[in-house]
């Protein structure tokens, strides 16, 4: 298991969709209490609609939260700019993070 800590914004270079991998990543960030994650790559969008659901779970209003995004086509400067403008909530004394799984 991974005992590094997250930051608060996180840009993640998309694994394949189902790997195994992305779950644990989801479930680290959960505890670590990342606000964002903005997902790179050719499979960004769907990796980003797996993180969505593996956060919301079952439903069951347990107060998991993550947003995503991601961002097709654009450059880790472009997607670096943005997680730096999100501060809604954050520590941006802390720097964006990239994170490769």
């Amino acid at each position: 298991m991974n005992s590094m800590k997250y930051s608060q914004r996180v840009i993640l270079h998309a694994p394949p969709w189902d790997s195994a991998a992305l779950a644990a990543f989801v479930e680290h960030c959960i505890r670590d209490g990342v606000k964002l994650v903005c997902v790179i790559g050719p499979d960004c969008r769907r990796a980003e609609d797996v993180i969505d659901e593996l956060v919301v779970g079952l439903g069951d209003g347990s107060g998991r939260l993550l947003m995503t995004t991601s961002h097709p086509g654009e450059s880790i400067d472009e997607v670096r700019s943005f997680a730096e403008a999100f501060a809604l909530g954050i520590d941006t004394s802390v720097p964006v993070q990239t994170v490769t799984l």
